[in-house]
């Protein structure tokens, strides 16, 4: 417990970039009658970018509404051209919540809010947990596709190691809080203010929060405390006004988690924000590079996005991505005590950063495959061997499910400075990996280390059909269809929210917190929609 209370928290190296074709884009969905917009409307020319793995951005003008980086989904790639596939992990579930918010709201969301990994992602999985030191498990497992019975569909599942508040290691929290007039609506500061509460009510003696506010101009309103009162007082006397300097609040926040750094323990800023950046630093580029200098004092990030109407999600995402972090959208109070009650453990400890995944797939078992999602984490293929790359970050307890679509036969491409291909040297005749499928590698550096460390990891080509998959296959292939069918994707074959919805009922397990029941009720909104 806190002491007692006084008196008074890249894509594949040959991509072209060019702007018509890699772009940011802009909505203006329909705001509630409570919310109201900055009257600051310098944001509105502010320069927009997107990104790739290379960490190479464009910028753009924004033109109105709320900013989602545009997303072109990953498409069918050959295997004896390209066997390898490589990407960073995603544990972020923002694009999940937002969805819920524009479907509870009566409004279909913009393609490119719908970012699929994130929709998987969101959702615990019966993963074993790790055994020995190892931070996470690793599973795999192969099934038929279920909106293309000619495709097969491969998980991959990572599983974090789960930590409890009292085990793990002391926090320095700095709470980097948007209080800018943009701020000012009741799904933004005073959600904001009763999410925090949740988090704080978690912590231990042996954990320190200071808070750091920001509008035209940013300021410690309380030094880095155990005291449990304190901090809720310092929340309850937030207020709303003035413009957004959130580069100037980032300075500060970092240098109050430096003052206050604990060896060996957690040290993370937790930036809460509407993302709306509008007076100094304000374009993605150049804060991208300041978190990028920031992420080298071994400082973690955690980003909790507020608020609709001028909610900048891609920036959001691209600090947390940037940041060594993580990024949530809190829509409820229901989502807070999910994100900072329930699962805070996993928001707030890291238990492996820069985890890659590379996946080498054997030519005489598939003809081609996708990655479905993460199209903002792709990697060259070279990436995969190099620490200095950054890359995802897993949190105690979480889970991550990447899915692959995959079509059956191929052959190898040439070795261009990364490791030795398995299969590129096989012979028709030679049945040694006859039967495996692919070659699962993963790379990740324990959180205080600099050093990367390797896993690898078979699968055997003994595909079941969907219908006698696990729970984990069938309801991650679910919500996989689902976010294709929000996105209208060209990939969706006969997918449906009919057979959305079958999966799931045949999927939800024990659904002990009715997450998986909440998500069969969207998928019958959406459809509602659709129709």
């Amino acid at each position: 417990m806190f002491s007692a209370c006084s008196s008074h928290e890249s894509a594949n190296t040959n991509t072209v970039y060019q702007t018509s074709e890699t772009r940011d884009v802009a909505y203006a969905p329909t705001m509630n009658s409570n919310a109201s917009m900055s009257s600051n409307t310098s944001a509105m020319n502010a320069p927009m970018m997107s990104g790739n793995a290379d960490g190479a951005y464009l910028e753009e003008k924004q033109t109105s509404g709320e900013r989602y980086a545009r997303i072109d989904e990953n498409p069918f790639l050959e295997t004896s051209r390209a066997p390898l596939s490589t990407f960073s992990i995603d544990v972020d579930t923002a694009s999940y919540a937002n969805v819920r918010r524009y479907l509870n709201d009566g409004q279909l969301p913009p393609k490119d809010a719908v970012r699929i990994e994130e929709l998987i992602n969101y959702f615990e999985y019966d993963y074993p947990q790790p055994i020995g030191n190892q931070p996470f498990s690793v599973n795999t497992e192969v099934a038929t596709a279920p909106w293309n019975h000619k495709h097969k569909i491969v998980s991959i599942g990572l599983q974090g190691k789960k930590i409890s508040m009292e085990d793990a290691p002391p926090s320095n929290l700095v709470l980097l809080l948007d209080v800018s007039g943009s701020m000012n609506a009741p799904d933004k500061l005073p959600l904001l203010k009763e999410s925090l509460k949740f988090l704080v009510n978690q912590l231990t003696a042996k954990d320190r929060v200071a808070i750091v506010v920001y509008a035209g101009a940013s300021g410690l309103i309380l030094d880095s405390t155990n005291n449990r009162g304190d901090i809720l007082n310092a929340l309850n006397n937030l207020n709303a006004g003035g413009s957004t300097n959130g580069g100037q609040g980032i300075h500060l926040a970092y240098r109050v988690a430096l003052d206050n750094f604990i060896q060996g323990g957690n040290n993370r800023v937790v930036l809460a924000t509407d993302g709306d950046f509008n007076v100094g630093v304000t374009s993605d580029n150049e804060l991208v590079s300041l978190i990028e200098s920031k992420r080298r004092t071994g400082i973690f990030l955690s980003v909790l996005g507020f608020g609709t109407g001028n909610t900048n999600d891609s920036m959001m995402e691209k600090l947390a991505d940037f940041g060594n972090g993580n990024y949530a959208y809190i829509d409820s109070q229901t989502e807070a005590r999910k994100a900072l009650g329930e699962q805070v453990a996993g928001t707030l400890y890291t238990i492996a950063k820069d985890v890659k995944i590379q996946v080498e797939f054997n030519p005489a078992r598939v003809a081609g495959f996708r990655l479905i999602g993460y199209e903002n984490r792709l990697l060259a293929n070279r990436d995969f061997n190099d620490d200095k790359k950054d890359a995802g970050e897993i949190g105690a307890g979480h889970s991550v499910t990447a899915l692959y679509e995959i079509v059956p036969a191929g052959q190898a491409i040439e070795n261009d400075g990364v490791d030795e291909l398995r299969y590129s040297e096989v012979e028709p005749s030679d049945t040694r990996f006859n039967d495996e499928l692919l070659t699962v590698k993963l790379r990740y550096k324990e959180p205080n280390e600099n050093k990367s460390k390797l896993l690898t990891q078979g699968l055997l080509d003994r595909g079941n059909s969907i219908e006698n998959a696990s729970d984990n296959l069938r309801f991650a292939s679910a919500v996989a269809q689902f976010g294709m069918l929000l996105r209208d994707s060209r990939y969706k074959g006969s997918a449906s929210f009919g057979n959305v919805s079958n999966l799931v009922d045949d999927s939800r397990g024990n659904d002990l917190k009715s997450y998986r029941s909440d998500f069969l009720n969207l998928v019958g909104k959406a459809n509602r929609l659709k129709s």
